[in-house]
């Protein structure tokens, strides 16, 4: 292997591409000179692989609205969530910031809202460019400031960092409250039956996982085993809201009814759409028609059914005449998991399907299967069908469409996104030189080099996902190196055959924790 070619120096030629690249992709004029913004649909997927649709090599599931929007635009081969895990990644994405900044985790479903008010986000500064902007789908950056009353508006929320319109699960698919809010209330709560939620004890009398197993239709973990709604046990309680209550089986016609009717409502404004999906989370419960698509059990059925949902939020695009004036970005928040608190059949009916592909781990693991996800951007008549291999991660979304709109950041906002627009409308194949990956401890990739840090020595590693989610965590007490030109299943550790590496990447990766800039 050569490793003279290992350089941290940058390099001339590398931003004079750079430079050239982002001169070519302003947003089209119109014969008249005005430039025009186009509408902008980010389709956000949870929980879904690296190869768990057709683009990406699947051949047990079948997702043909998808795999057009591959064949007609760029599928990039390294594209990255910034973290394993959902609440990071979606922070991230927001506001152009690693999560780590601000501590975020997986969030219970009754924590505070985690994006300060004051602070910029993608969809403030769309705002700002003139956009209409919406939020469909699962939430899970917190709401509120406090203990929430479910009864009366809660808020701040996402109309407080920078969207007109939302419409939520409020944190996930196996939490309570089971009900979806809509801009400031719960949509449909009667007066008379006030809704309680507790994640510390029991409240009311609706049965549980743990009490009454015999009223689920598939077994779950301790974790999931509180309040049951719809015969699926969920994490936290819940005391009264039956008026609001969702039925999960609905979710994919309510989302996608709510997202057609704010594209239909924007007019001649340009919109940001954020379809932040529920599926393909736990629980999994296909409507009827996408029930038995698969062989693959629940778990299929609902890729089958997400990519309806992408098809029909584009039908609505043609409908209208905007597909070709739509940006329109897909992709996942973490890498894959079959086995995520409850026993519904994932694991045994997975056949020889890979979800993650050929990359090791899955989500919540330091492996690239953690944070490599389906990344496909499509604008017709602008995006030319292309693979790309540029490295990019989903904190470059904001930094990049603010150059498409023509806003200019200020100091201190998004102050890890970089602008790879070039890359993104598949002008050039350059994206980002290193890029940070979050799991239960940090790694840092540089072009095809990647460094895993260890945890302290002494401190014990977590087997939680290793055990309880089958899923190698990449936690080790000694450093990992690994090359993934030629090893991209991260099989042989090169650490101990280079140290200079190991101690350059360590002082970058640090470097970028502290915020020191380069």
């Amino acid at each position: 292997m050569d490793t003279s070619k290992f350089s941290f120096k940058p390099c001339v030629l590398f931003f004079l591409l750079i430079a050239l690249s982002v001169s070519c992709t302003k947003a089209p004029a119109t014969k008249t000179g005005k430039t025009t913004k186009p509408n902008i649909v980010i389709f956000y997927v949870d929980d879904l692989g690296y190869g768990d649709v057709g683009c990406y090599g699947a051949t047990r599931v079948s997702t043909p609205n998808i795999d057009k929007l591959a064949s007609g635009g760029v599928r990039f081969t390294d594209g990255h969530s910034t973290a394993a895990t959902c609440t990071p990644s979606r922070y991230s994405l927001l506001t152009g910031e690693y999560a780590f900044r601000n501590n975020a985790a997986i969030l219970p479903g009754d924590a505070p809202l985690l994006i300060d008010t004051n602070q910029p986000t993608l969809p403030k500064m769309l705002q700002k460019a003139g956009y209409k902007t919406a939020v469909v789908g699962k939430w899970h950056l917190g709401l509120g400031d406090g203990a929430i009353d479910w009864n009366t508006e809660v808020k701040p929320g996402p109309l407080e960092v920078g969207f007109d319109y939302s419409f939520l699960l409020p944190a996930t698919g196996d939490r309570v409250p089971t009900v979806y809010l809509e801009n400031y209330k719960v949509a449909n709560l009667a007066k008379d039956d006030s809704l309680r939620v507790s994640y510390k004890k029991k409240i009311g009398n609706r049965p549980t996982g743990r009490e009454n197993p015999e009223l689920l239709r598939y077994p779950a973990d301790g974790q999931h085993s509180s309040t049951i709604v719809n015969g699926v046990s969920r994490i936290g309680f819940m005391a009264g809201g039956g008026s609001a209550e969702w039925v999960d089986e609905e979710f994919p016609q309510v989302f996608t009814g709510k997202a057609n009717e704010f594209i239909d409502s924007a007019g001649d404004n340009p919109f940001f759409l954020f379809f932040s999906f529920h599926d393909i989370h736990v629980p999994r419960l296909p409507h009827d028609t996408f029930r038995g698509t698969t062989e693959m059990g629940v778990r299929g059925d609902v890729i089958v059914q997400m990519d309806w949902t992408v098809g029909e939020v584009m039908g609505m695009l043609r409908k209208k005449g905007l597909e070709k004036n739509t940006l329109v970005i897909f992709t996942s928040d973490n890498g894959p998991v079959l086995k995520d608190g409850y026993e519904d059949e994932a694991v045994d009916l997975l056949g020889d399907h890979q979800p993650a592909g050929i990359f090791r781990g899955g989500k919540y693991s330091a492996y690239e299967a953690g944070t490599r996800v389906p990344t496909i951007t499509y604008w017709p008549g602008v995006i030319a069908a292309v693979e790309s291999g540029a490295l990019m991660s989903q904190v470059d979304i904001y930094a990049s469409l603010a150059s498409l709109v023509e806003e200019d950041l200020e100091e201190g906002e998004a102050v890890d996104s970089e602008n790879i627009l070039g890359a993104l409308l598949g002008k050039s194949t350059i994206g980002r030189e290193t890029l940070l990956e979050e799991s239960e401890t940090l790694a840092l990739r540089k072009r095809h080099w990647k460094y895993i840090r260890p945890i302290p020595p002494g401190s014990r590693i977590p087997r939680w996902i290793d055990r309880g989610k089958n899923i190698e965590s990449g936690l080790m007490h000694e450093p990992q190196l690994y090359h993934l030109a030629e090893d991209p299943g991260e099989e042989k550790n090169l650490a101990p055959d280079h140290p200079e590496i190991v101690a350059a990447m360590e002082k970058e990766l640090e470097d970028i924790v502290q915020g020191v800039t380069h």
